[in-house]
């Protein structure tokens, strides 16, 4: 937009004070400089730029120049325009803040299925989402863990670092990466899986080596909202299992709720199977922990051993230990089946720390 099309409202009064400083040689008033940051507001509201705006001014400056224009009206230029330019400033900060504030809640309503799903795809379509359509979700968490790490928040340097690097990739493809709870998340149409896949290995490197779990593609308004609890779920069972792969998708963790939902039947699955290991020397925790260094390993005794940072011969006698206790043999495949479905209850349990 070029000066000459700033509408005069947005001058009102200017000529005036230009002739009045010229006269007297004074700077300008308390109420002038207030009505100037005001128009400034109202002009920024308005959506024009104040590139514009300012060219709106010099122009004006010129045209209504006094005929005794010094030094002194110069000045009060300087102050009209500086303070046009403030009150303007202070409108797109204001906007700014409020853009701010109305995605943040938007994103808080969307992850939590708080809204009236009608309203929230009309308020979705204004961030560029389409919740008509499937959605996947992708949560990063940073390397620390969860022990001492604050997390991040929406303007810190690793949301913006991962948030470039997708539009940089892909363009505008209705993604949207915010975050939530000190996590990053990743919002993207549910058939454009390279998307997350490319976020999670972003987040990954900007993490410092943190984890990545992606939620299965979900159909609707309440997709959102599905999968991103899908994959919270999975970094919850991460830390359970003790996972430590970058990337965790749900669909490959289905087996583990389908364990657990009945949970008492697990809990006398575990109490029944690996209840014996009590009576061992030192508890249960260290034959547990010889268990699952053994089916982690795929029952491979030396990587078995390796893990544990034991002898092979060492781990041998755990397990033939372990064997006696419980009468199971965790080499034999009859036996090994309930044996690993029972350390899986332990961990997801968090048997033997607590009883049942």
């Amino acid at each position: 937009m070029a000066a000459r099309d700033v509408p005069e409202e947005y001058l009102d009064g200017y000529a005036r004070i230009l002739a009045d400083a010229s006269a007297t040689g004074r700077r300008l008033t308390r109420d002038e400089l207030d009505s100037r940051r005001s128009l400034g507001e109202r002009a920024a509201e308005a959506g024009f730029g104040l590139r514009a705006l300012v060219g709106a001014h010099l122009t004006a400056a010129r045209v209504h120049w006094p005929a005794t224009a010094g030094e002194s009206t110069l000045a009060a230029v300087e102050q009209a325009v500086d303070a046009f330019a403030e009150g303007y400033e202070r409108a797109q900060l204001l906007a700014v803040r409020q853009e701010e504030a109305a995605r943040r809640e938007f994103i808080d309503d969307l992850l939590h299925g708080r809204s009236d799903l009608g309203l929230l795809a009309e308020r979705a379509e204004r961030f560029g989402l389409r919740l008509s359509h499937a959605h996947a979700v992708a949560v990063a968490r940073g390397g620390a863990g969860q022990d001492g790490y604050d997390g991040y928040d929406e303007g810190d340097a690793v949301p913006r670092e991962v948030e470039r690097a997708l539009i940089a990739r892909f363009g505008d493809r209705s993604i949207l990466v915010t975050t939530k709870d000190g996590r990053l998340v990743c919002i993207a149409p549910g058939d454009q899986d390279d998307v997350l896949a490319f976020f999670a290995k972003q987040a990954y490197a900007a993490t410092d080596g943190g984890q990545v779990a992606i939620g299965r593609s979900q159909p609707g308004p309440g997709g959102v909202v599905q999968s991103y609890e899908e994959a919270l779920n999975a970094l919850d069972l991460a830390d359970r299992l003790e996972f430590d792969t970058p990337v965790l998708r749900s669909a490959d963790l289905l087996v583990y709720p389908v364990l657990t939902r009945d949970r008492q039947a697990m809990a006398d699955l575990v109490v029944s199977a690996l209840g014996p290991l009590r009576a061992a020397r030192g508890g249960a925790e260290p034959l547990l922990d010889t268990l699952t260094a053994y089916f982690d390993s795929g029952c491979v005794a030396a990587e078995a051993a390796r893990r544990l940072a034991l002898s092979v011969r060492a781990l041998t006698y755990r397990l033939e230990r372990i064997h006696k206790l419980t009468g199971a043999n965790p080499a034999d495949p009859v036996h090994r089946y309930t044996l690993q479905t029972a350390v899986i209850g332990a961990r997801l349990l968090d048997w033997p720390a607590k009883d049942f």
